[in-house]
This record gives C-alpha cells, sequence and structure tokens, in this order.
C-alpha cells in the first residue's frame, strides 16, 4: 500500500489480506464441519450457536442443568424473533433456524461433531476441565476450540491429548451480530485446523484474522493498554465522562467507561473484592455495576440514557484524593491512542499477528475504531511515529513501568511508517504426525 493509498482502500485491502494466511497454500487441505458442539448456552454460547445454525449448521446447544438450557434457548428465539420483525429475513426462519440448535445436557452428546466450541465462564480451572471432558468424548479428528478472550490456549490444549486439534475461535459479544473472529493458533495447533477455521468464518459470515497466543490475543492486548491510561487519568482527577466525550469526538461510538457500564462493572468483581481497580470495586460495592442496576460511572434514566454522576464524582475524589481536573479532548485522545500503536507494534515484535494491517482489521471490526481513520496503525502514519513516540515519552514520565517499543523508537528515528512493518509476522506452524 503507498502512501497516497486512500482509507477506503486501505481498509478494503487490509480486510480481503486478513484472509490469508501467510505460509497455507489457497487450497490448503480443509476438515469437514458438518455439526457443530458448544458448551455453554450463555450469552456467549447462545450467540455462537446462532451464526452457525442461521449458515445452515446443525448445532447442539449443551448445558449442565435444564434452566439454564431452557434461559439459553429463550434468548435465541427472542433474538431471532426480533431480527424477523424487523424484516431482515422471514418470519417462517425463525422455527427454521431454532430448529437447527438441538438443546442438550451432557457433553456425551457432543461426541460425533465435527467441531466443538467451549463457551463456559473465562476461568483457566473450569476451560481445562471442559477440554478434559472433551478429549475422552468427542471423536478423533474433531476440531476442539474455545472461546476464550485472552487465556493461554497452549495450556487449555495441554488438557487434552492432541493439542494439534485444538484452537482459538475468539467471537465477539454480541456473537451473533459483531463480524469479527479471532482465530488464535496455538504452539501445536495443526495447518489443516487453521485453514478450517479461516474458512468456516467465512461460512457464517465473520472476518477473520489469524493471531498468536498472548494474553488477550491482539484486540483486548491493545484494549487493555486504552483501558491502564483511561484509568490513570481518572485517577489524576479527570473525569470519566471527559473521556468518553473526547473519544467520541474522535470517532468512536462510546467511550471506555460507557463500555465498562453496558458490559457491567461486575465483570471479574465479587462482593468483598480488592482489584486492580479501586474505584470500580467501590462503586460496584454501592451497587452501581452499570447499565443493568441503572448506575455505574454514569447514572441513567429508564431509556438507559446516561448522565454524569455527582455520585462516581465523590467516590474518584474519596478513592483517588485527587482534586477534580479538566484536559482538552485533543490531550486525552493523544495519551489514550499512543499506548495503543505503541502496543500494537509489541505485538508485532512478539509476532503475535501477521501483519500491521490485521491489527487495524481487528480493530475496526471488533471494536468500533472509527473507518475514516483506517486503523490504529493506518493512523499512526498519519501523525507520525515521532508524535507517537513524543507522546509516550511524556508518559513515560509519569509511569516509568511504561515502555516504548524499539520499533517504534526505530521508526521515529528512521521515518518509516507502521503499515509497513515486517518483523516476521505469526508464521505457519508444522505440526508433527498425522493431523486428521
Amino acid at each position: 500500500m503507498t502512501p497516497d493509498t486512500s482509507v477506503e482502500e486501505y481498509v478494503a485491502e487490509a480486510t480481503r489480506r486478513a484472509a490469508v494466511v501467510e505460509g497455507l497454500p489457497s487450497d490448503a487441505p480443509v476438515r469437514e464441519v458438518r455439526s457443530v458442539g458448544i458448551v455453554g448456552a450463555g450469552t456467549m454460547g447462545g450467540g455462537i450457536a446462532m451464526n452457525f445454525a442461521s449458515a445452515g449448521l446443525p448445532v447442539r446447544l449443551v448445558e449442565r442443568t435444564d434452566e439454564a438450557l431452557q434461559r439459553g434457548l429463550s434468548v435465541v428465539r427472542a433474538n431471532y424473533q426480533r431480527s424477523a420483525d424487523r424484516g431482515r429475513f422471514p418470519a417462517e426462519e425463525v422455527d427454521a433456524r431454532m430448529a437447527r440448535i438441538d438443546g442438550r445436557l451432557t457433553v456425551d452428546d457432543l461426541a460425533d461433531c465435527d467441531l466443538v466450541i467451549e463457551a463456559v465462564f473465562e476461568d483457566m480451572e473450569l476451560k481445562t476441565s471442559v477440554f478434559g471432558e472433551l478429549d475422552r468424548v468427542v471423536k478423533p479428528g474433531a476440531i476442539l476450540a474455545t472461546n476464550t478472550s485472552g487465556l493461554d490456549i497452549d495450556v487449555i490444549a495441554a488438557a487434552t491429548r492432541r493439542p494439534q486439534d485444538v484452537i482459538g475461535l475468539h467471537f465477539f459479544s454480541p456473537a451473533n451480530v459483531m463480524k469479527l473472529l479471532e482465530v488464535v493458533r496455538a504452539d501445536h495447533t495443526a495447518d489443516d485446523v487453521v485453514a478450517t477455521a479461516m474458512a468456516l468464518a467465512t461460512t457464517i459470515g465473520k472476518v477473520a484474522v489469524l493471531v498468536g497466543v498472548c494474553p488477550g490475543f491482539v484486540g483486548n492486548r491493545i484494549l487493555a493498554a486504552r483501558s491502564n491510561q483511561a484509568n490513570a487519568m481518572v485517577r489524576e482527577g479527570v473525569m470519566p465522562w471527559d473521556i468518553d466525550d473526547a473519544l467520541r469526538g474522535f470517532g468512536f461510538r462510546m467511550g471506555p467507561f460507557q463500555m465498562s457500564d453496558l458490559a457491567g462493572l461486575d465483570i471479574g468483581w465479587s462482593k468483598g473484592a480488592t482489584t486492580k481497580n479501586p474505584i470500580r470495586d467501590a462503586l460496584c460495592e454501592l451497587g452501581r455495576r452499570g447499565q443493568k442496576t441503572g448506575a455505574g460511572y454514569y447514572d441513567y434514566d429508564a431509556e438507559r440514557r446516561p448522565s454524569p454522576s455527582q455520585v462516581t464524582a465523590g467516590v474518584i475524589a474519596d478513592v483517588t484524593g485527587a482534586e477534580p481536573r479538566t484536559m482538552g479532548a485533543e490531550e486525552i485522545v493523544r495519551r489514550l491512542i499512543a499506548p495503543m500503536i505503541n502496543e500494537a507494534v509489541a505485538i508485532l515484535e512478539e509476532n503475535h499477528a501477521q501483519r500491521p494491517s490485521d491489527v487495524d482489521v481487528v480493530w475496526l471490526h471488533g471494536y468500533g475504531w472509527p473507518a475514516d481513520k483506517g486503523g490504529p496503525m493506518f493512523y499512526g502514519d498519519v501523525i507520525g511515529a515521532g508524535e507517537v513516540l513524543s507522546a509516550m515519552e511524556g508518559l513515560v514520565r509519569d509511569d516509568p513501568r511504561i515502555r516504548p517499543a524499539d520499533t517504534l523508537r526505530r521508526l521515529a528515528q528512521d521515518g518509516g511508517r507502521f503499515t509497513e512493518l515486517d518483523l516476521g509476522g505469526l508464521k505457519t506452524r508444522r505440526t508433527k504426525g498425522d493431523p486428521s
């Protein structure tokens, strides 16, 4: 891509390239997938099931209790009905799609599935237990996938005797709506499993990006870098709504604190818990757990419209001792975006992504990065590596634990472009033995 490539041309080409796995021939063999099993009928499991049922594939959806199963199936039906009511497909399609989803109460019923996706709570002990069960039950040659959003898939694969069959399929919530699918290749994942996953993504209408195993993979790892800086600004006295307003002005539909309220502040929290985010802890203890409770960082009216909260402002002052501080939108954006670009460069240095444009595809299709700004790597070229490094060095002065990537320093010195980085990529791993 040339320096004068338009953002529209860049995004289209980046999306096309994301489907190409370096080192795999275009006619690489794939495994036949005629049936899909899913463990977990919660929000993610039900949404994942919808993708395959809508594409015409039969799905077996497993839960531990009939109550949880019926609740999950009811949510799936309601989602389908809502789409039909909006004219997205004929009313009779609701029953046709639901008929493809077969609810079961034991993983033993997944024995003959060609692909099984685990979508249980984000807990390593629980996930490895599930994979141990699947290893015992599911037929040889089946693909075993985890929907983890950032746990170590090599550890999960080690719970089986067939790590070559294990892969990450990280769907984004709501899974029946969001286009992005991070396909996570572990150390022993066989090439034909990778090829099958990428092909299946097309079948179910997803934009697949191949990534490697690291905490948070590509998308959530970069998100964490942004969240860390957003929380740092709040500790300095900048109000959450000012930070969100600045990011909306940049082009995001919502900022980090609105996102937290939407998802629920109590994710990963329990009463009495002390986490790395004491402001969140204090809000949760007050029963302010996000939109679902009518209050989180924001206050919400009956229509879930947010407004700045004096209660939250008081909590921030009590926890941090900081005086309320005004910061310009430009400076807020600078402090949030530079760590994202820097983290993306670190990911490329560590060979957890194939190419810079894949990072942009992840953020465009999974996190609402404004399309007119092309993604973190494209935007980095717009503002220049020197500006990114300057912003990062400013953050280092306040927090010496922050480290600008070596490649960022080199680009700033040499005048290189983020989108043209070639740091080795995520090379195809050849698993010994018969992958089938």
